[in-house]
């Protein structure tokens, strides 16, 4: 009984008198979820096989056996011709099995000086270091198409906001290059992540390290890991990186919500300051009248998901002791489902942004409803010498005076105005236009369109 039982679980059943339940088995299996590691894992097996043959621990023919099967796997892998069984847990142990199905003994001797807890830890790192690198490439891709839109609308007057109330105005070029800023902070984010996510593990075994005379350094050239993790407690038991890389995609997916708000509300009718194109939105099931903005909607709600894998991957790791815990298999569906939600996401994204229009008209009445250039009033007076909050107290008089009346500050005569201040000549109706608000803006940062063309050309330059 006890062969039989060990020749149906080769891995480690040898040690056990009686087969593991079904139900233990569904419980305990990651096949399913973890089969998408299946080419990293080959990837990373086929440099541990190399070095192993270069330092003589197996031999040239078991080598090249390795790698016609591995090949022959990736092929299978490809073509979703491989057969995934849950007798064999993980994606790992699936593919040897079938490597020694394969090429016989030579199979059995690629595990030779490592474990599967560093053998997972690298794959998961590789993994993560090809997402980071195709989430940097699809925020390019988006800085890209908000920085078309901002170049549209650099001389585009818009009410800019503080407590959703009308503030000063500002151009619709200068916010959409706020959330260029926000998506370039969010890939520095994740270039740096990468240095961390690049670090080999593999050579630290189960916990110990090895007595094989293995070149961890060599492995990590090969897979370009730019560094070995070195300390081999440190090295299985580790998810730091993947933490970091979840925290990192929850800041993307929160300047994508925030994007998301703004949308969805400049394209309600009672704003009307965008449309969003048809091909992005959806109808209703009982109103014949309705165009939703679902994506950037649904946007906004996957960004509770992926803020939630990052709470669920920091609570995972809180309580372990060192080193590997099988707790660490619950982090590859948080993380993997963060890669899916972003990549998928900022791919949308990045076409949504050439599908927006922008309606000027609406966007200049609103700036026009708020008394925007009250603060360009009073910075006039300051210009003429009054102190700041003499000048402040002076137009508040004057918006009160507006609102009483209904109507601008633009619209007041001179003899108004300089009832609320002596100092105010007739120069002040360029000061109260919009353009002329926006136009004075003209610093670095600011909100003038000619420092916007130069935003632009910077951002064009650096991507």
């Amino acid at each position: 009984m006890t062969s039989q039982f060990t020749k149906k679980n080769e891995a480690w059943s040898a040690r056990f008198s009686e087969p593991v339940s079904d139900l233990v088995k569904r419980y305990t299996a990651s096949v399913f979820f973890d089969k998408r590691l299946a080419q990293v894992d080959i990837q990373g097996s086929l440099a541990h096989a190399e070095m192993l043959c270069f330092k003589e621990i197996i031999s040239q023919a078991d080598y090249a056996e390795i790698v016609r099967g591995m090949t022959q796997i990736s092929a299978e892998i490809s073509s979703n011709r491989f057969n995934w069984q849950l007798d064999l847990e993980d994606v790992h142990l699936n593919i040897e099995k079938r490597l020694t199905e394969i090429v016989g003994d030579a199979g059995k001797r690629l595990h030779t000086g490592r474990s599967r807890n560093d053998q997972v830890a690298t794959d998961i790192r590789l993994y993560i270091r090809g997402a980071i690198d195709d989430i940097t490439g699809l925020l390019r891709q988006f800085r890209l198409a908000l920085l078309d839109l901002a170049e549209q609308h650099a001389d585009t007057i818009m009410p800019g906001f503080t407590h959703m109330q009308v503030a000063q105005p500002i151009t619709f070029g200068h916010h959409m290059l706020a959330y260029v800023e926000m998506f370039g902070r969010d890939a520095e984010r994740m270039a740096d992540c990468r240095k961390r996510v690049n670090r080999l593990p593999l050579g630290a075994a189960a916990l110990a390290g090895t007595t094989f005379p293995i070149d961890r350094e060599r492995v990590a050239a090969a897979l370009q890991f730019d560094a070995v993790c070195t300390n081999s407690l440190d090295a299985v038991s580790d998810r730091d990186f993947a933490i970091e890389f979840c925290a990192a995609a929850a800041l993307i997916m929160t300047h994508i919500s925030r994007m998301s708000e703004e949308l969805v509300i400049w394209m309600s009718p009672r704003i009307g300051f965008i449309d969003i194109a048809d091909r992005f939105c959806t109808g209703s099931s009982i109103m014949p009248q309705k165009k939703n903005p679902d994506v950037p909607e649904l946007a906004r709600g996957k960004t509770g998901r992926v803020n939630g894998h990052l709470i669920a991957l920091l609570t995972l790791m809180k309580g372990q002791p060192l080193a590997y815990n099988k707790d660490n298999q619950e982090d590859k569906e948080p993380l993997f489902d963060t890669v899916d939600t972003v990549v998928d996401t900022l791919r949308i994204f990045a076409e949504m942004a050439k599908g927006i229009s922008v309606k000027p008209e609406a966007m200049r009445q609103a700036a026009l409803q708020g008394y925007a250039t009250a603060t360009d009033l009073a910075d006039y007076l300051v210009k003429k010498g009054l102190p700041f909050r003499d000048a402040h107290e002076a137009v508040a008089h004057a918006v009160k005076t507006c609102v009483s009346k209904g109507c601008d500050l633009s619209e007041l005569s001179l003899d108004d105005l300089r009832a609320f201040s002596s100092l105010i000549e007739n120069d002040i109706f360029a000061v109260l236009t919009l353009e002329g608000s926006v136009a004075a803006r003209d610093h670095l940062g600011g909100t003038a369109p000619a420092q916007v063309r130069a935003a632009i050309h910077r951002w064009r330059t650096e991507l």
